[in-house]
């Protein structure tokens, strides 16, 4: 087991199926890059917790290995685009091939348009319109560890998310080139990744047409003004704002138009929710049962970045809170915060508005009165009225998590 004053720092070895596997180094790391806020964590998730360095990245803190899933740590949130080489990984299958950007070729066709063809990079580069938006792309299951009772999963704290500015072409200006006919109902992505152990199912999604007729759905290649790392999806990804990142295939290499509900297992097993438990306003209505519905829209929510649980301060000394808010994309209206666990609430300076999807920093400045704990809480609330819980949502999944958070603090 790993101190975690270390990490593994790697470097990249291609097997002959052409999986990344990384091959690493000893390291110094900062320690505190695993943040105390999550001690909510199950019994044995923190103690599990290392930090390691994929290729190309820098230590993030692993769940998993096989599929690969890491976490970014909480401080990198203090800045407004997450960095490529933090950024979270989230896959889940393990042969994830390294993708020739001078073969690769994206192939659209199915039953329901007219004029089936393929591009290459280039020609997703030359032959559209390019456009940039700034989006958040955050794992459904973020905070899933929260959860009580815990639930079976990836046991997420909160940096299964991260903002960017992706670069692409509408996926609607692709969908009219080849002409969609009248009974266009889904969108089918498909990625190069695979399973290892046969009858895995490949992890294929669809959306409804009229999100893929969005104008601020994209096909990214490019993140933060470079070429999309290997990790998150190299050399093109589905861009699906306000979404959660389960549409937002990595390594696409097709999109089929049908024009009935898409029945993979990735749609019709996974990925659910209980219908009408959400505040959810985009509805994939082809793909709901009596039931449940496929999880869309990202509900409001907020985080504290700066600060962790338990962390020190001296009396008379300024007290800067710094965090992130975000929803669906109808827009954040306020961040108040509670300095007395509830009691009173304050608001809090929003900063500059980069888009709808993008989330936004705020900021409180409060000096204690006196010594003693001081529990700080943020709580987000949307121009549609939306607010954050502050009782979980519970649902066996352990999907959007968006309860107030919590931070103690002492004041000696």
């Amino acid at each position: 087991m790993l101190s975690r004053r270390k990490f593994l720092k790697g470097s990249l070895v291609a097997t002959a199926g052409g999986l990344l596997v990384p091959k690493y180094v000893l390291a110094a790391v900062d320690p505190s890059l695993l943040s105390t806020a999550v001690k909510e964590l199950p019994e044995g998730v923190l103690e599990e917790q290392v930090l390691e360095a994929l290729p190309g990245k820098k230590p993030l803190i692993k769940k998993t290995y096989r599929p690969p899933n890491y976490e970014t740590p909480v401080k990198y949130f203090n800045e407004m685009f997450t960095p490529n080489d933090v950024f979270f990984v989230r896959y889940h299958l393990s042969n994830i091939p390294e993708v020739d950007a001078k073969t690769w070729k994206l192939t659209i066709g199915g039953d329901a348009v007219e004029r089936p063809f393929e591009l290459t990079l280039d020609d997703l580069k030359t032959k559209f319109e390019q456009v940039e938006i700034v989006a958040l792309c955050m794992c459904s299951g973020n905070r899933r560890g929260l959860f009580k009772p815990h639930v079976a999963g990836v046991e997420w704290g909160y940096g299964a998310m991260g903002n960017a500015k992706w670069k692409g072409v509408r996926l609607k200006d692709i969908l009219e080139k080849a002409g969609l006919k009248g009974n266009a109902l889904e969108v089918v992505v498909n990625g190069a990744d695979t399973g290892v152990a046969a009858g895995t199912p490949d992890f294929v999604k669809s959306i409804p047409v009229w999100k893929a007729l969005d104008e601020n759905t994209i096909i990214a290649y490019e993140m933060n003004g470079e070429p999309l790392p290997h990790w998150n999806g190299f050399p093109a990804r589905l861009v699906v704002p306000g979404w959660t990142a389960t549409y937002w295939m990595k390594h696409i290499i097709s999109i089929d138009v049908v024009s009935k509900p898409f029945d993979g297992f990735w749609m019709k097993n996974a990925y659910r929710i209980p219908l009408g438990k959400f505040p959810i306003r985009d509805r994939f209505t082809s793909q709901e049962t009596a039931v449940n519905t496929p999880i869309t829209e990202m509900v409001v929510n907020s985080l504290i970045t700066n600060i962790n649980d338990g962390q020190t301060f001296r009396l008379g000394q300024l007290v800067e809170i710094k965090g992130v808010t975000w929803d669906g994309g109808y827009g954040i209206n306020m961040v108040e915060i509670s300095t007395d666990g509830g009691k009173t609430w304050r608001e809090a300076q929003l900063g500059k508005d980069y888009g709808r999807y993008s989330w936004r920093q705020f900021t409180y400045v409060f000096k204690p009165p006196k010594k003693g704990t001081y529990t700080i809480m943020a709580k987000a609330s949307n121009k549609i009225g939306q607010t954050q819980t502050f009782e979980l949502i519970w649902n066996p999944a352990g999907y959007l998590h968006n309860v107030v958070q919590k931070i103690s603090i002492k004041v000696v």
